[in-house]
């Protein structure tokens, strides 16, 4: 049983907890361009100009989508209870000399 973790932060999740999917839909994004060069080669016409465009654009879609920004989730502020003191006394007037 896995033990439950709680949060004294408002820190942001980790980097690796981050990575992952961004890596992953990069690595989609290079795959579906890997097929796009192999399809450019095979097909032959006007398909294959569209083959080559994808191509060519995948490459700046894919790294704009893998580094756009970690994902923000808006956590609340951690709140503690500050006892409150009383009032410090008033200084008192010393007597004349």
């Amino acid at each position: 049983m896995a033990e439950q973790v709680h949060s004294i932060t408002g820190a942001a999740q980790g980097i690796t907890d981050d990575q992952a999917p961004r890596t992953r839909r990069y690595l989609i994004s290079m795959g579906i361009r890997t097929a796009c060069v192999i399809a450019a080669i095979i097909v032959p016409g006007w398909p294959r100009w569209v083959l080559i465009a994808g191509a060519v654009i995948l490459p700046y879609v894919a790294v704009v989508a893998a580094n756009a920004g970690r994902s923000r989730q808006r956590q609340p502020a951690p709140t503690a209870s500050i006892p409150l003191r009383p009032e410090l006394p008033a200084p008192r007037s010393l007597p004349p000399q």
